[in-house]
């Protein structure tokens, strides 16, 4: 079963929180080091959570409102991107910019860039998430490419040259075909406009699947159709 990064599909996701939604939409740079360091949360404690959401994003979805965005669109086939691997509590949401002095530095993000195609988006994810994973950054962004890595992508989605009219129900059995182990309460779709622009994963410490915790909703029509776009 083909895996993500061997058919260059990539994930660029609006996130569970305004910030990363807000950061999507707009790609601007809030990331620098010396900004993140004096808003770090007092209450977020770096280590202290139960298990990860993986946001992956629709690629061609996001381009078709970004089109000059020349690292992830410009006609380069993209389908599913990494947007991030956000450490989460059982009771909802999760802790974010923790206290840190680390950075990723040029290697690190180079690397991440095989998976997540924006610079900003790989130093602003490891500000507002990472830091709080308990981890330096090149083991955060290590991590985060095995989660990225482990996922199988359906065969309907690989890399479709028109787009597709599906469902909340379709999109999720063509997942859990790919993915076994994947149960329907491990992961959500999120879509806007009438069209498709993420899924979301729910992994344990060691990325094994598991079930979602509480506030981690659907956000695909649960009975009507929807578009995915097709990619370019």
């Amino acid at each position: 079963m083909p895996r993500l990064r061997p058919l260059l599909i990539f994930v660029c996701v609006f996130t569970a929180c305004f910030a990363d939604s807000a950061f999507a939409n707009k790609r601007t740079d809030p990331t620098a080091p010396s900004h993140k360091r004096s808003i770090a949360s007092k209450n977020a404690v770096a280590g202290k959570f139960d298990y990860y959401l993986m946001s992956l994003s629709w690629s061609p979805t996001f381009c078709q409102t970004h089109p000059d965005d020349k690292e992830q669109c410009g006609k380069k086939g993209y389908g599913f991107v990494l947007h991030g691997l956000w450490p989460q509590y059982e009771g909802g949401n999760g802790p974010q910019r923790c206290q840190t002095e680390d950075e990723p530095d040029g290697k690190t993000v180079a690397r991440a860039q095989a998976f997540m195609p924006n610079e900003q988006l790989i130093t602003h994810e490891w500000f507002m998430h990472g830091t709080c994973s308990g981890l330096k950054p090149q083991a955060f962004f290590d991590l985060a490419d095995r989660a990225f890595a482990s996922v199988h992508v359906p065969p309907e989605l690989q890399a479709p040259r028109t787009a597709l009219q599906t469902d909340n129900n379709h999109l999720r059995a063509w997942l859990r075909s790919a993915n076994p182990g994947l149960g329907d309460n491990m992961l959500t779709l999120h879509c806007s406009g009438g069209e498709f622009v993420e899924a979301r994963i729910c992994l344990d410490k060691n990325l094994t699947p598991r079930a979602c915790g509480s506030r981690v909703r659907n956000g695909c029509p649960a009975s009507d159709t929807f578009t995915i776009p097709a990619t370019k």
